[in-house]
């Protein structure tokens, strides 16, 4: 693959890089150069911060440093917070930038998941990892390898759900598939897409299964539970020759994905990685609201549709920002009974976030607004909920992690 080729074709999807602040005012401040950090564990040092709300209000997140990933929580909406934990007792090289990074979910009886990639010794290699506190992160379990192939290989790009019942999904980009092919002496696109399910809230993961061939190999995935407290999951997928699109696959049973469907038609046509995955958030009608970006010739930036019949088709997709401020790395979610889309803009020397709000689960939108801007470099922007109100989660490495609550 020509990743050098990748950064140039898309170098609006790449690491456009902001800071954040309060509705509309500039923020300045050291950035993650701060020497401080050079031997502080603290969340403020950290290039990228995790966070959700648990179902009795308190606020956890996620975050590492010099290879060792750690856990707080606040009972204030991110006033203050606890004294960080370790999670992982022996060090580990930890994927934790941009669109790599940890994740951070509760599970039955409040049990902090955790799932991460570490990195192998070859480059662009890996393994997902997994660690639980039963005991509201007061310790953690020792990690375990979620993927049950352990070639030195491509398992990477994480993304973690839980259902009502507690079972735990785990997906990521997988080689395996390549690499067999390979000494088959066969030719093979891409990567693959699996998931691991686990039924005991963390304790075991059952056998990897393959949901698809030919994913696209290092955009995040997204995954969210539907009505029927099922995963849905959707990624970049490769169609052709190099048409890097995006598919969704809901599932037919509690461990069986069904065939998935095209999602977007932008006819991206990249011998590379945008390293620019998609978002994608369900509603209690079951409608499927999806944000992702492409950079083709003429269907460039980011875009949002739905689908009402899992996933199958979805209405005409409507852009969202501004392409030519680089518009980038959206995430979506529905809280209560409004939708909410945040991205990230460049204007000039600053980074700006906005937010749209659709009142209507999809079929209209208001006008965008400025929600916060700084020319600091900054974590990129998340959507996470708190009793049916939404808050947007970004980060300022060298400064310090803000939860911006949007006015509803």
């Amino acid at each position: 693959m020509n990743y050098l080729n990748s950064i140039i074709l898309s170098a609006v999807s790449i690491m456009l890089t902001a800071s954040v602040n309060a509705a509309q005012h500039q923020h300045h401040s050291k950035n993650a150069n701060n020497p401080l950090c050079k031997q502080s564990s603290e969340k403020k040092c950290a290039s990228t911060v995790s966070s959700v709300f648990d179902d009795k209000g308190r606020l956890w997140s996620a975050w590492t440093d010099k290879q060792f990933l750690y856990v707080n929580y606040s009972d204030d909406n991110g006033n203050s917070f606890s004294k960080g934990v370790r999670v992982n007792k022996v060090a580990e090289k930890i994927a934790s930038r941009n669109e790599h990074r940890p994740k951070i979910k509760i599970g039955k009886d409040r049990t902090v998941l955790l799932s991460w990639t570490t990195k192998l010794n070859k480059r662009f290699t890996g393994n997902i990892r997994f660690s639980r506190s039963t005991d509201l992160g007061v310790t953690f379990s020792q990690p375990v390898t979620v993927n049950d192939n352990h070639d030195i290989i491509s398992h990477r790009f994480d993304a973690m759900a839980v259902n009502n019942a507690g079972d735990i999904y785990i997906s990521w980009l997988d080689k395996r598939d390549q690499l067999a092919a390979k000494q088959n002496g066969r030719s093979y696109t891409g990567a693959a897409a699996y998931y691991a399910l686990s039924t005991d809230n963390g304790n075991s993961f059952k056998a990897n299964k393959k949901i698809a061939d030919h994913s696209c190999e290092c955009c995040r995935m997204a995954i969210d539970i539907d009505r029927n407290d099922l995963p849905v999951i959707s990624w970049r997928h490769i169609y052709g020759k190099n048409i890097r699109d995006h598919a969704i696959s809901s599932f037919a049973s509690q461990n069986k994905p069904a065939k998935p469907f095209r999602l977007s038609y932008d006819q991206w046509k990249i011998n590379g990685c945008p390293h620019h995955g998609p978002s994608l958030s369900i509603d209690k009608t079951n409608r499927y609201h999806a944000v992702w970006f492409n950079n083709a010739e003429k269907n460039h930036g980011i875009f949002y549709a739905h689908s009402d019949d899992n996933g199958k088709s979805f209405s005409q997709q409507i852009a969202v920002g501004n392409y030519d401020k680089r518009a980038s790395h959206a995430d979506i979610k529905v809280t209560g009974k409004k939708l909410f889309i945040t991205w990230k803009e460049q204007h000039e020397t600053d980074s700006v976030i906005y937010l749209m709000t659709s009142e209507d689960m999809g079929y209209s939108w208001n006008k965008p607004s400025l929600i916060a801007r700084s020319s600091e470099k900054t974590d990129y922007p998340f959507l996470i909920n708190k009793n049916n109100k939404a808050f947007i989660s970004w980060h300022i490495p060298g400064t310090s992690y803000r939860l911006i609550p949007i006015s509803e």
